[in-house]
């Protein structure tokens, strides 16, 4: 294939691509912080309490090899409260967030296994041939 054999089309730069990622990433990195969700930390009657969430971020973005293709792309950000770290008399201790029905679910759970179990070790024991 010589020179004269390759269409007329302009190649999307890699390069110029690259840039773009990084300048998204970074102005979506710096305003993805969990102060800027839940806001800064809060000093009271001597205890202070820091937010903690689990922030993430992503992009896509692509170009085609029709001359006309500039390019799209789009992306988001996402927060979720994790807990919270409380300092008090000098020690900082970290509270993790349940969700409200952890509080009754795991409790039920283990009360109906505690219950269930051994009636089914007894049917199966009952069921084995002797």
């Amino acid at each position: 294939m010589t020179g004269s054999d390759t269409p007329d089309q302009p190649v999307p730069q890699a390069g110029t691509a690259i840039a773009l990622m990084e300048r998204l990433a970074e102005q979506l990195g710096s305003r993805a912080s969990v102060s800027a969700v839940f806001g800064e930390p809060v000093t009271s009657g001597g205890i202070t309490v820091i937010p903690v969430a689990e922030v993430a971020f992503g992009f896509a973005g692509g170009a085609g090899p029709e001359a006309a293709d500039t390019g799209t792309g789009g992306g988001g950000v996402g927060a979720r409260p994790r807990g919270y770290i409380e300092i008090k008399d000098g020690t900082a201790t970290y509270k993790p967030l349940r969700a409200p029905w952890v509080n009754v679910a795991v409790p039920l759970a283990a009360l109906l296994a505690g219950t269930v179990m051994p009636l089914l070790v007894r049917r199966l024991a009952q069921r084995r041939p002797r």
